[in-house]
């Protein structure tokens, strides 16, 4: 299964279909691990279509064709940059509960197998399945607690989102060794500044 967009961060991937919220958001263009993947209608295209495919394989569903229109674009720009904004937000300050102010609505439907498990079906085309399944993922990652894990990195020149295994949830980077000693060293230069003056 491949991830693209995660995997040229090599940022741990989100459980189940969670790794679809991740995905999206890093989609963005950073210098030192890529381009952007939704520069334009055909690599946003591309980027939808495998996605999409990944997410359904993991739930064990079929993927619709995913045909992206011209307003399809922003919307998907404007959805990774609603999403990058909520999962900046550290998570011990997330809002718990139900949203006040909805600004979002979407469609899905709720499916049951044999034994009684309810799962969640995106319904749409193109860029409104792919709303429809980043917003039914949060919705069950909220419910089963792992929202609180995935995160954005704080290193201001990478911003990839991450999954956090930390038992405490502390983790700040996607990886403590390239973002992590970014800031350290940043932080130790600002102190040697500080003491020389």
């Amino acid at each position: 299964m491949s991830w693209a967009a995660t995997e040229r961060f090599r940022a741990r991937p989100a459980p189940a279909g969670l790794v679809l919220v991740q995905e999206l958001v890093n989609t963005h263009a950073v210098d030192r691990d890529g381009e952007e993947l939704l520069a334009d209608r055909s690599s946003a295209q591309r980027w939808l279509q495998n996605a999409g495919q990944q997410w359904a394989e993991v739930h064990g569903l079929q993927c619709p064709d995913l045909v992206l229109d011209e307003s399809g674009l922003r919307e998907l720009l404007d959805l990774r940059s609603t999403v990058a904004g909520l999962l900046a937000v550290p998570a011990d300050e997330r809002p718990a509960g139900a949203p006040v102010n909805i600004k979002v609505r979407v469609g899905a439907n709720l499916l049951s197998d044999a034994e009684g498990r309810v799962g969640i079906e995106p319904v749409g085309t193109g860029s409104g399945w792919l709303v429809s399944a980043v917003w039914s993922e949060i919705l069950l990652a909220q419910l089963t607690g792992t929202w609180a894990r995935l995160k954005v990195c704080r290193e201001p020149g990478c911003r990839s989102a991450f999954y956090d295994t930390s038992r405490n949830r502390s983790g700040l980077w996607h990886d403590v060794h390239s973002c992590g000693n970014i800031n350290n060293l940043r932080v130790s230069r600002t102190r040697r500044k500080e003491s020389a003056q």
